[in-house]
């Protein structure tokens, strides 16, 4: 997997998907106060994420331009990455996804289907975007 991608998918997709659509239309709608609560847990842990993919892309630039402590950096996130997402996933997909259908009625679940698939649109237009700028950038002298 590619940095660019690492980021695209975690930071943007996954998460996106979650915060600027399941997250958004759940906010609407009276959550038990344990499904509230791990909705709040998953979007500071989306933050972490980011923030360890971050780092991760920063230590590896690093690496590139020769800082000799950027390895072990790396080491370091990519031990947190593996300790934090399948726990992460989880929370996700055993305790939060199932209980957050109930909320949601079958158009409403149909509706976030076809959002999901229009940000999954958007989102492919932007990478081969953001591509193309970055072999540009390569490609001047």
């Amino acid at each position: 997997m590619s940095w660019s991608t690492l980021r695209t998918y975690a930071d943007r997709t996954h998460h996106g998907k979650e915060e600027d659509i399941l997250f958004r239309d759940l906010a609407a709608k009276t959550l038990s106060p344990h499904d509230q609560r791990v909705m709040d847990e998953l979007v500071e842990e989306h933050k972490y994420g980011r923030s360890l993919v971050a780092k991760l892309v920063q230590a590896r630039q690093d690496y590139v331009q020769g800082q000799e402590d950027a390895l072990p950096r790396t080491l370091e996130q990519l031990g947190a990455l593996v300790a934090f997402y399948p726990e992460h996933i989880v929370k996700e997909d055993k305790d939060f996804f199932p209980n957050s259908e109930r909320y949601l009625s079958a158009e409403e679940q149909e509706s976030m289907l076809q959002e999901f698939w229009q940000f999954d649109q958007r989102m492919i237009h932007e990478k081969y975007r953001r591509t193309v700028a970055d072999l540009r950038e390569q490609l001047q002298p």
